[in-house]
């Protein structure tokens, strides 16, 4: 696998984690609706921050494992496969119920400028979906005799750029994606999507030898 296309499978990957609606996106929807766009930007940037951590720590941490057991590593790359199709498994099945979503709760962003920004880096490093989602797919997008350090960067700054794409539509039309993703129908959708696309990259990943 070239750097070229490990970018573009994880580019693949990470849009699904990026549209699906979760804590960040909701974090930073309710701050675009409660304090503007200034603190919804901010708020945004902050999980961009705590996603680029994530990612160099799983590229770090997956390395020193290669480079003490090449079986460790194939393990943890089985195990973030089967990570992998778990989470599209879950998916396809949730689609096919009729239950309403659980409030969640988040942080309250208020205080000067730069709180919305750290209330973003707080709830992006102490999300544990997002760790383990890191966790588990870094590994599978390592190239060969690249530095594990540049792929932890490079990696997540793809999906940073899919995700301030995602927030800037959000907070630019609030209330209209505010409906949008309280729709039933589009829940489902985009959840059966996501699952069948996972599901086969797991099916990939399972199949490679490398």
């Amino acid at each position: 696998m070239s750097v070229p296309e490990a970018l573009l499978q994880f580019a693949v990957v990470a849009a699904l984690l990026t549209i699906i609606p979760g804590l960040d996106t909701v974090l930073v929807l309710r701050t675009a609706i409660s304090r503007g766009r200034g603190p919804a930007f901010a708020t945004a940037a902050g999980i961009c921050t705590g996603t680029v951590a994530w990612g160099v720590a799983a590229a770090l941490g997956a390395s020193a494992l290669l480079a003490t057991s090449e079986t460790a590593f194939t393990v943890l790359k089985i195990a973030g496969a089967c990570y992998m199709a778990w989470l599209g498994i879950s998916m396809l099945i949730r689609t096919f119920r009729n239950r309403p979503a659980a409030p969640t709760e988040l942080p309250q962003a208020t205080g000067n400028a730069g709180a919305p920004y750290l209330t973003g880096v707080t709830t992006s490093l102490l999300n544990p979906k997002v760790g383990v989602f890191y966790m588990a797919m870094i590994p599978q997008f390592l190239p060969q005799d690249v530095p594990p350090l540049l792929m932890g960067v490079l990696l997540p700054l793809v999906h940073n750029v899919e995700g301030m794409l995602w927030f800037a539509g959000i907070i630019a039309a609030t209330h209209y994606a505010r409906r949008w993703l309280q729709s039933p129908a589009v829940g489902k959708s985009t959840d059966r999507i996501a699952g069948v696309v996972l599901v086969a990259f797991a099916a990939k990943i399972a199949a490679s030898k490398a």
